[in-house]
Parts: structure tokens; sequence; C-alpha cells
């Protein structure tokens, strides 16, 4: 099946790169340029591309308008293609927030591509290709109302992970966590350059201080470590539930990620036991599926994000096949859950 890809950039020698770098994989087919925004609209009527790959400073309708326009009318799996200036990386963040699925780092500030990205950019757009987004279906009037589970204790430890639509996610997830939540670990495939940005953009949405993790430090209640990427897996440590704390190490891949949800859902199992939370939300792939039986398995309430508002369900459907997911949520419901302490046996 070819991969139809329309981009958009107001650089004609950026999009002459990109489309070089995109015709090495003979299932890409690049079938539009567009140097503004309303160029885009109007090729993508006509041409109905499967991904679109933005830039965000643009002549006119800037990218973050013209996502949000996608989004609402048209939506579109969308390749964020981004300098790395710190402020490229906070519009990013931004982006991602707002729905893109991806993002490509440009190698310098001034338009550059990296000389050689092992096939990054085309990877990015078979995995944006994979999603596919639908209207969530409204509940029929008469539907009773959820049953909920009796109160439960506070958890030590929350632990969530997400991949491809996970920034979004997050927002929503993340959204009522207060000064008193107990400490968060989350672990977002995501590019390293962009975490930083990321972190911050979901600081903003919640009272809880949402921090980038660094290696050996203590957890404290009202914080959310967010995983730096690159080439350190995130776990938990500690003598005992009082005294828990991050751990950064560096590793091989685990279910084809650094970092790994799989790695932290097992140190939470191993260290946390019953007393921690795990949460795993869209993404493409299996990873954190294991993780999440193991916690299970050592008592933790497990929950996975139901198919209907995932923008990927496969890491929560490999969690549901495995019988890893002691509860399978909508997002709306999972962030109701996570901030009133219940169980979900």
């Amino acid at each position: 099946m070819t991969i139809r890809v329309l981009i958009v950039d107001d650089s004609m020698t950026m999009r002459k790169l990109l489309q070089e770098r995109l015709s090495h994989d003979p299932s890409i087919e690049v079938v539009g340029n567009a140097c503004d925004a309303a160029e885009a609209r109007a090729l993508m009527k006509t041409l109905n591309p499967d991904v679109v790959t933005l830039d965000i400073e643009m002549p006119g309708m800037d990218g973050l308008s013209f996502l949000k326009k996608i989004m609402e009318l048209r939506p579109t799996p969308v390749i964020i293609v981004s300098g790395s200036t710190q402020e490229g990386n906070s519009t990013t963040a931004q982006a991602m927030a707002l729905g893109a699925v991806g993002c490509y780092a440009k190698s310098d500030g001034v338009g550059g591509l990296p000389f050689n990205d092992d096939g990054r950019l085309c990877a990015l757009v078979h995995e944006a290709s994979q999603v596919k987004y639908s209207k969530p279906k409204p509940a029929p009037a008469s539907a009773a109302p959820r049953e909920r589970s009796p109160a439960g204790a506070k958890p030590k430890l929350i632990t969530i992970g997400s991949s491809t639509g996970g920034i979004e996610a997050l927002r929503t997830a993340l959204s009522g966590f207060t000064k008193t939540c107990p400490p968060t670990l989350v672990v977002q495939h995501i590019n390293a350059r962009f975490a930083p940005a990321i972190a911050q953009t979901l600081d903003a949405v919640c009272e809880a201080k949402v921090i980038m993790a660094e290696h050996d430090t203590p957890l404290k209640e009202g914080h959310v470590y967010f995983a730096p990427g690159g080439d350190k897996h995130m776990t938990v440590a500690g003598r005992n539930l009082n005294n828990l704390r991050c751990v950064l190490r560096p590793g091989d891949p685990v279910s084809g990620h650094i970092p790994s949800v799989d790695t932290l859902f097992s140190s939470a199992a191993r260290i946390a036991g019953a007393r921690a939370l795990g949460v795993l939300l869209t993404g493409m792939g299996e990873d954190g599926a294991k993780g999440l039986l193991k916690m299970a398995e050592a008592g933790a309430d497990t929950i996975a994000q139901d198919e209907a508002s995932c923008v990927v369900f496969g890491m929560p459907r490999a969690a549901i096949k495995l019988g890893a997911a002691k509860s399978v949520l909508p997002l709306d419901e999972i962030a109701s859950h996570l901030t009133t302490w219940r169980q979900f046996a």
C-alpha cells in the first residue's frame, strides 16, 4: 500500500530536501507540495493525502493555526518539521498538544536537515499513516451510568506510558492533578530534543509540578516526572514506599524503545507492588503491555485507555490481550479516576 504525503513548507529548498529523503522509500509517494496554509488547504481537498508534513513558521496562517484547522475540519495525521531552537521546541510542543502525531527535528536553527537520519523521517511517515481518526460515538440517552468502584487507598506511586497521540492524552489525564497527587512518572515516546518543551506544556495544564526527571531524584507528592528520552531508561528505586526515587540508567532498547514503558512499569511492580497504579494510554506497538501485566500480578491497579478514545489502539490493545488491564476506560474517565483514588479491580 502506497502512503500519500503532502509536504507543507515555505522553503522551496526544504520541500525538495524532504521529498528527496522520502523518495528513498518506494512505499511512500509525495503527491504534492505547498508553500503556505492556503495552498495546502486546497491540495488537501483535491489530493486527500494520508500524511502531512508541516512547517511551523509560514507566511499568512502559521503552522499552529493551520494544524488546529486541520484537526477540527479534516483530521489527518500531521508530522511537524521543526528547528532546534528553544522557541521552536516550545512551539513544537504546542503542536503535539494540538494533535500532531510526530515531530522531525531539523539539525539546526537555519533550516538544515541531519546529513543521515537513518530512515527516521520515513519511519515517522509509516507510523503516522497508521493513525485513524474517528469521532467518539455518543452514548445512548437511556444508557445506565457506569457503576463506580468503592473508594480505595491513595496510591503511593502512579506510572503512565504513552506514545502516538500521547501528548494530547496526557494533557487530559494530568489536568486534575494537584499539589497532593502521588508522585507520578511518565514515559512518552518522543524525540529527546522536544521533551523539555513537552514537560513545560504539560506543567501549564495542572496544579502539580511537571518536571524533567533527573537521576537519583527523590520522588515527592505533587510532582510529575517526565522521562527525558535519549539513551536512558527511567525506573523507580527505593528501600521502602516512603523513600522512592527516580533512577535514569543507560541500556539497550526494551520493546523497541529507550526509554521504555515496560521498563518503568516493571520497576514499579517490583518496588511499589500493590500500592502503585499503572496507566497505559494511546500508542503504537506493544511497549508497556508486559510491564502492566507485572504490575497487575503484583496487586497494583492497572488501566488501559479504550479504543474509541485512542488515536492509536496499539499499546492498550496489547495490554488488554494479555489480561494486564483491570479496567479499560475512556480517556475522560481515566482522568476522573486518577484524581479520586478509587480501586479499579
